[in-house]
């Protein structure tokens, strides 16, 4: 053997980790050498993993209030009712007029205004809701207060009584309120109220109105309003059944949440027996009008 084959097999020796002996082919070494293959048992826990392991019965299943896996439930109810009374027991206040707005119509041109204010807490308020409306440049053709007891009987609905004076037509009337008013499924605002007027005659006022927002500040709102007298009322110019309906479309912009200006148009229609005592009194039974007005509250 040369001196170069001799420096080959010792370089192979040294890479493949085997003796190479004369005549023979460099094996590689297994490259798995020196390492073994953990038995079965290895991985079973141990006496001390098993201690490790927390003994005893797990906690409660956590409910509707994460408190009471801590603390006592019945503690915490207190504390919760507690918490509610105090929500319901603190005064706020809110003055909202949904409506200020001039009517454009064939003949004569008019003003509307809706509102109402109201303080108290989440449950018990005192609210005070007015309504009118007459000719610009002309008599007042109506308007009327109601001075109401509201209470919240769920978190979407409050019922309410109380007193509501008309101050136009005349003669005037005084009546007995009871209603319901709230939030509908699909985010609709209705309203109904019964009116029980010192003279005997009863009337009933349907509500309700929706708020579609087309973009964070920009909202189109249909409305409608029905109202229904039992009897007749020649002297306020009312005839039994459905006596008049108004239906509108209003798109306000709020310039701020507080304010919003907007447009719409507005039909109104009287029925029956309303329908003629207005043409008697050389008005017609239905009316179209553009709005522009201005939505505010604080």
């Amino acid at each position: 053997m040369n001196a170069i084959a001799a420096a080959t097999l010792l370089l192979a020796a040294a890479t493949y980790g085997a003796p190479v002996q004369d005549g023979q082919a460099a094996q590689p070494a297994n490259p798995h050498a020196g390492h073994s293959i953990p038995a079965a048992s290895d991985n079973a826990p141990t006496s001390e993993d098993a201690d490790a392991i927390p003994q005893g019965v797990a906690p409660p299943v956590p409910k509707d209030h994460a408190a009471d896996a801590l603390f006592d439930p019945e503690v915490m109810a207190r504390a919760r009712a507690a918490m509610a009374k105090e929500s319901g027991g603190m005064a706020f206040s809110k003055l909202m007029l949904d409506r200020l707005e001039f009517r454009g119509r064939k003949g004569s041109h008019g003003y509307a205004w809706e509102g109402e204010g109201w303080i108290g807490g989440d449950i018990n308020r005192f609210a005070v809701k007015s309504e009118g409306e007459g000719e610009l440049g002309g008599a007042l053709e109506s308007a009327e207060v109601q001075a109401l007891y509201s209470r919240a009987i769920n978190p979407w609905f409050n019922v309410e009584a109380g007193l509501r004076h008309d101050f136009r037509p005349n003669p005037q009337r005084t009546y007995a309120v009871v209603g319901i008013e709230g939030l509908a499924p699909y985010w609709f605002e209705v309203g109904a109220q019964a009116f029980v007027s010192d003279k005997g005659d009863v009337h009933l006022r349907l509500e309700g109105s929706y708020d579609q927002r087309i973009t964070e500040r920009l909202t189109l709102q249909p409305g409608a309003e029905l109202n229904i007298a039992l009897q007749d009322v020649p002297e306020l110019g009312i005839g039994s059944g459905i006596s008049d309906a108004e239906i509108g479309l209003r798109l306000r912009y709020e310039i701020a949440r507080e304010f919003a200006p907007y447009v719409g148009i507005e039909w109104e229609r009287r029925f029956g027996g309303t329908a003629r005592h207005a043409r008697a009194a050389g008005h017609e039974a239905a009316s179209t009008s553009f709005v522009i007005g201005v939505r505010f509250w604080f």
